[in-house]
């Protein structure tokens, strides 16, 4: 009897955890601290899907609270997992990046004596919980706590005070940003608004704009405020420092404004226990007017938790586009995760009147669709856009829309893009496969004659001419560069002259990029190929494929690898083809080694496996890249290695093989379970793509490599506006976990044989199924 009653009660138990597993929803599985390592540098913060604001915890400024060293911990990110100390909360983000900027507008509650030193008035933390588009925490020195949420262009916060004194602080010198600059003014006793310069974005410095601001509290008045501002030091000169605090000036009354380096406002409350004060930021990168238009019609009267009830189901919409069924919850929330950090970035640029400041220009222009920004385009190009173009195609299209008008305003598409200011991060010409694979795929809304034009010119123009006094440095372009911006040359493919007289990239300087240069060149003109071949332009489409193979000029026999070639011709000696791993610099390759870098060239698999001496030689040699530990799951160029050996009969359980055991590794749901710098998206891409089973390997073709799905039933919602379905259902059929293997597939009923389809068959297909088994 009492065995009865315990497998009833375990019945119970077990029937009671699988229907709230199934009670969740998708924004259930989502844990915004996945990643927020300096590792992934994504962060916890609340932003709305592709909204121009986030409101991110900031912990990242030195302090003796900090567990870890403050240079260790600071690096691109506003919020790092094992840190420590919090001093306000920054407005407008980058979410996975390598280079630090943004970061700004902190926002900080304080109990007691007013403070404006952030070293001073900073205070550890506990209990911090977030969701997707909410975050909160305890301020221990305070006994605060904070509460924030976001609207698309507004940040929401939300503090419960205990009695006494209260004070807000707005700190505008405090922030990731390498620039400095703003301006603060009151605008009435609880509404400030100013500007603040952001940008530099990995030092360049060209790259600056300003972000404006309104910012204003919610029914409830201050008893004092004012302004305060960071002195310098004069030597000899008395009565410099303000001795009460420090090196700050602090000036009451609200009927001031101020400017300076490092700048802020303060307000200062009668509360009672457990009273609670909203604030609301809105902001603009047009004009403070519009960032007050911001505020008012995405607030309408509204207090927090309507807003934050409002972007939970933002999210939980957007993230229902695809339903798993199947797997364990580690890998549910792995997937779910990763599919909200894809859409975090592109942002939307322009404002609620359809205003935004012109790609690389003082004009504000006005769009009717939706104008974005943060374009990381070196990454997303290879599948984030995929991702968008497949499951949220509207979006997508305003994305290639926005980096048209960007080709319209200034001349050039956009290579890495932050807030209409061009950053040059990075190499090669990825607005190219973008676009390409965008139409290619059927979406059509958007000139493709005037996106062809900027491909042609960037693909045809030349570039620099390289003397000893104008090298290339690493992946930038020469000092040189920047003073002639207005020049007439190929700002796109700066070296162009040698790619098109060579057709290689010869290395110019002891850490040049060129092999890297090159394969980016190469992936964009066989995506160019393509489209011109569409758009019945023959000529250009042969030329473009044509140029596309050049990489057979970087393989060198001797060591198995592509290897950088002396203005000279000759080969790079000595040679090294190890070198580069862990990001050290490496002559030729950019963030990477040899290995990186050889099998980067997906539009010509075959081609490739012949250089290296047939099919078995390229298999072999493949596989010794993952056994030895040359493969690089945080570098793009590599990502899709694994995919390459679906490429070869009786070789795909490789594919599958390896693609479970790198999800399994390097995928998990800890703070640092992301393999490396999320790069606005790419990362996590690879990750929602490979657990639904196929993967677009060749950036700008429209096929994808199939794989085992991680899940037993994944259901992607189509949107009937652009595709002729409703839905395309993935079903994995196996006897148990460890059943990886396909055994056979079946596409709407039909045996499939071919691991590569292309885009048309599988959303065509309604139905993908497959058997998997335990067998190689």
């Amino acid at each position: 009897m009492m065995r009865r009653r315990f497998a009833l009660v375990i019945a119970i138990i077990t029937a009671t955890v699988s229907l709230y597993s199934q009670d969740k929803q998708p924004v259930d599985w989502v844990d915004p601290f996945i990643g927020t390592t300096n590792f992934g540098t994504t962060n916890p913060g609340a932003v709305v899907p592709n909204g121009m604001m986030s409101v991110v915890p900031f912990n990242v400024m030195g302090s003796a609270d900090n567990k870890y060293d403050k240079d260790a911990r600071w690096w691109s990110t506003p919020y790092e997992h094992h840190n420590v100390f919090f001093t306000g909360y920054s407005h407008v983000n980058l979410s996975g990046v390598g280079c630090p900027d943004l970061g700004s507008l902190l926002l900080m509650p304080t109990t007691g004596e007013l403070e404006v030193d952030y070293s001073k008035y900073g205070s550890k933390y506990t209990g911090e919980k977030a969701s997707p588009g909410y975050y909160t925490n305890q301020l221990t020195k305070y006994n605060i706590l904070t509460e924030v949420t976001s609207t698309s262009r507004v940040g929401f916060h939300r503090y419960t005070f205990p009695a006494g004194q209260a004070n807000i602080l707005l700190n505008l010198g405090q922030g990731l940003t390498n620039e400095t600059g703003a301006f603060v003014r009151f605008n009435g006793t609880d509404e400030v608004e100013g500007m603040k310069m952001l940008g530099t974005f990995c030092y360049n410095p060209k790259a600056i704009f300003p972000i404006y601001f309104v910012m204003r509290i919610v029914d409830k008045v201050p008893v004092k405020s004012g302004l305060w501002k960071k002195q310098r030091p004069m030597e000899g000169v008395k009565g410099q420092w303000d001795q009460d605090h420090g090196r700050y000036k602090i000036y009451e009354g609200y009927n001031k404004d101020i400017a300076g380096d490092d700048v802020g406002a303060w307000f200062t409350f009668d509360v009672a226990a457990g009273e609670q004060i909203e604030v609301q930021i809105g902001v603009s990168f047009v004009s403070i007017e519009n960032a007050r238009l911001n505020l008012r019609a995405e607030t309408e009267d509204k207090h927090f938790d309507a807003i934050s009830a409002e972007a939970r189901e933002s999210w939980n919409s957007d993230l229902s586009r695809i339903l798993v069924e199947g797997g364990t919850d580690e890998q549910k929330t792995v997937f779910y995760t990763a599919l909200y950090h894809t859409l975090i970035h592109p942002n939307v640029l322009n404002d609620v009147n359809g205003e935004y400041p012109a790609m690389e220009g003082n004009k504000i222009l006005k769009t009717d669709n939706t104008r974005y920004t943060v374009f990381s385009l070196w990454d997303t190009y290879r599948n984030l856009h995929q991702l968008m173009t497949l499951v949220w195609p509207g979006r997508q299209t305003d994305m290639v829309r926005s980096m048209i008008g960007m080709y319209e305003e200034w001349g050039w598409m956009p290579k890495w893009e932050l807030y209409g200011r061009e950053t040059w991060t990075m190499e090669g010409d990825p607005s190219i496969p973008v676009i390409a694979d965008t139409w290619l795929k059927g979406l059509r809304e958007f000139d493709i004659e005037t996106a062809y034009e900027a491909f042609h010119k960037s693909a045809t123009m030349p570039g620099i001419t390289y003397t000893t006094d104008t090298v290339r440095k690493g992946g930038a372009l020469p000092d040189s560069y920047y003073a002639l911006l207005k020049g007439d040359f190929n700002r796109m493919r700066p070296d162009n002259n040698d790619y098109m007289k060579l057709g290689y990239v010869p290395l110019r300087s002891e850490f040049d990029n060129s092999v890297s240069h090159a394969l980016e060149y190469y992936i964009a003109d066989y995506s160019l190929s393509l489209l011109a071949d569409a758009l019945g332009k023959k000529d250009d489409a042969t030329l473009f494929k044509k140029r596309s193979l050049g990489y057979k000029h970087y393989y060198s026999p001797e060591y198995g690898t592509f290897r950088p070639i002396l203005p000279n011709g000759k080969f790079l000696s000595p040679f090294d083809p190890q070198r580069g791993m862990n990001f050290e610099e490496n002559p030729g390759f950019h963030e990477g080694s040899a290995w990186n870098y050889t099998f980067y060239v997906p539009h010509d698999v075959n081609g490739l496996a012949t250089l290296m001496g047939g099919k078995k030689k390229f298999v072999d040699k493949l596989e010794m890249v993952f056994d030895k530990g040359y493969y690089d799951p945080a570098n793009e160029p590599d990502i899709a290695y694994p995919y390459l050996f679906s490429r070869f009969k009786g070789e795909e359980w490789r594919t599958q093989h390896h693609v479970r055991r790198l999800l399994d590794k390097h995928y998990t749901t800890k703070p640092d379970g992301i393999p490396g710098n999320d790069d606005a998206g790419t990362m996590s891409a690879w990750a929602v793509f490979s657990m639904m089973g196929f993967y677009p390997d060749c950036s700008g073709e429209p096929y994808y490599t199939l794989t085992s799905p991680v899940f037993d039933r994944i259901t992607i919602k189509l949107d009937q506006r652009y595709w002729n379905q409703g839905e395309l259902v993935i079903e994995a059929k196996r006897d148990k976990p460890g059943d990886i293997y396909i055994k056979d597939m079946t596409l709407n009923g039909k045996t499939l044989r071919n691991y590569r389809i292309s885009h048309n068959e599988l959303i065509n297909g309604k139905r993908l199924s497959i058997n998997l088994t335990s067998q190689k």
